[in-house]
Parts: structure tokens; sequence; C-alpha cells
């Protein structure tokens, strides 16, 4: 008999009594390579604990055998996760590196608040200081993450933003907490927005509380 094949027909002996149902359990532990801990990291919004109690069926389960799309749905329940990755630390650790969704506005839906992901996802609110002071957004079928993407993409000063309103004709209405208002045309706002930018700090303007650009190659200031 090769040495190979020797190794094989053991292996798949392991495999078939790797397992063992204890008299006082239902579920079915593993004697070989059996997790014992688990660990999750990178996590600053999800609770943690209760991850891992959510997670605790997969103790005494053989490490190699793991049904990853149970764990996938165990894990994608939480609101705040964006994707994850399981690490196998050998032989009893099982680690998973969570990627958290990041909130860069609050929508208002209705009297109800939500989060809004940078990639316009949304999620369910709950009270986080750090995401306190975040832009509010009203409107309804809002258009958000591509003009997210654009303010970004010009550097306009999000933090400075106190909200964000979509109106039904398809177009944004941006207040700031300086309380100046700049009213945007449904296209070409971008462009707007640079134009706007270069005024924003300048002397000239600073009396002026709106900015409106909604007619074509026109700036009414009041």
């Amino acid at each position: 008999m090769s040495k190979s094949f020797k190794f094989t027909f053991l292996f798949f002996l392991l495999l078939i009594f790797s397992t063992y149902v204890p008299k006082n359990e239902n579920e079915t532990k593993s004697l070989v390579l059996p997790i014992k801990s688990i660990k999750v990291k990178n996590t600053k919004i999800i609770d943690e604990r209760l991850l891992i109690e959510n997670l605790s069926y997969l103790i005494g389960k053989n490490i190699l055998l793991i049904d990853k799309d149970k764990i996938k749905f165990t894990i994608m329940k939480f609101d705040f996760v964006s994707s994850f990755k399981i690490k196998k630390i050998y032989p009893q650790t099982l680690e998973i590196i969570i990627n958290e969704k990041k909130p860069v506005a609050i929508y208002m839906d209705g009297k109800k608040r939500l989060f809004i992901s940078e990639k316009g996802k949304v999620i369910n609110y709950i009270e986080l200081q750090e995401f306190s002071n975040l832009p509010i957004v009203f409107g309804k079928k809002i258009k958000f993450k591509s003009f997210f993407d654009d303010l970004k993409k010009i550097n306009f000063p999000i933090n400075e933003i106190e909200s964000l309103h979509y109106l039904d004709i398809g177009r944004w209405d941006i207040i700031l907490k300086n309380e100046i208002i700049v009213k945007l045309p449904k296209e070409n706002y971008r462009d707007i927005l640079q134009k706007f930018l270069l005024v924003y700090n300048d002397d000239d303007f600073e009396k002026y509380k709106i900015f409106d650009y909604r007619i074509k190659n026109q700036l009414i200031l009041n």
C-alpha cells in the first residue's frame, strides 16, 4: 500500500469517525479539531459579545467542516456588517474579521431616523455619539450615493453640512451649519458646486445667506 493511498484512507476514516452525539445534546460535536474559541475582530459599532453568542453553535464543530453559508446568514443579520472574513487558527480557534458599514448621513423617513452608509445602504438607526453630527437628509426616492460621491470628488466640506434636501423635481438644496443655503439645479450641479466653493470663503460674499443656482448661467444672491 502506497503512502499517499494510506494517508488518504486514514483521512477519510478520520472524517467518518470524527463526530459523536452526546447524550444530553442534540447538536453533533466533533472529537477531531473541535472549535473551542470564537474571536471577533475589527468591530467598533457591532456588539462583539452578542455576535459571538449568535455564533456559539459552532463550538465543538470540526474546524475543517464548518458551514460557511450558515455563518454568513448569522453574521449578515447584524445591520452594520458590510463584509467579513473567516480565519481558521488551528487547532481550535475561529476568527471572524468584520468590515463595518460607515454611516455618513442620517435619513429622515417621516419621523423615523435611519443611517445611510457611504455606499448608499440604509441602516437601522441607533444612538451613537460619534455619528450625532452627521448631515440629515430629507426627501423621497433620493439618489444619495451619486450625489455624495460627487461631493467627495470635489472636496466639498461635508462636515459643514447641516442638512441635504432632495426635491421631487430631482434637485438638491444644501443647508450648511452657518445657515448658508445652496440651491442647485437638476443638471450639472457638480460644476455649480465647484463654482460655489470658489466664492464660499470670499469676504465679498459673506453677507449672503442664499446662493441660488437654479437658473442656468445665473447666480441669485440673497
